[in-house]
This record gives structure tokens, sequence and C-alpha cells, in this order.
């Protein structure tokens, strides 16, 4: 595990102790949590905007074959 120092503004640094006191878990583990579950929001997001993006031309979608022949892999 990666160790990472962040700043926030005292009103969320009060909320997360007190959570972490309520709930008997780690402040880290909170922000983990935290971000697992907003950079899985964040998948989502870019999903809709690439969907978006393909329904409206912009970008371009090739099969699956014709990627594989280029790279020279034979399936």
């Amino acid at each position: 595990m990666a160790k990472k120092t962040i700043n926030i503004e005292k009103k969320l640094a009060t909320e997360l102790e007190t959570l972490s006191k309520i709930l008997e878990v780690s402040q880290s583990k909170i922000i983990e949590k935290a971000l697992d579950f907003y950079l899985d929001y964040i998948d989502g997001m870019i999903a809709e905007r690439v969907s978006k993006g393909i329904k409206e031309g912009k970008i371009k979608v090739k099969e699956a074959d014709e990627v594989f022949k280029k790279l020279g892999i034979n399936v």
C-alpha cells in the first residue's frame, strides 16, 4: 500500500474524525473506501462520455478482427 499525504479543509477533517469514531473505522479506511466509490463513479461517467462520442461519430470504433490483424494476433 502506498502512503499519501493530503490536505483537507478543517470542517471535512472534523467530520472525518467524527465518522471514524462513530463507525470505529480508521480515517484512512474511510478515505480509501470513499475514493474507491468515487473512482467507480468517474469510470461510469467516462464510459457514458465515450458511448456518446461513438454515437456522435467523434470516436471511431474498429472491429476486433481488424485490430488483431493489424497487431499480428491470430485468433
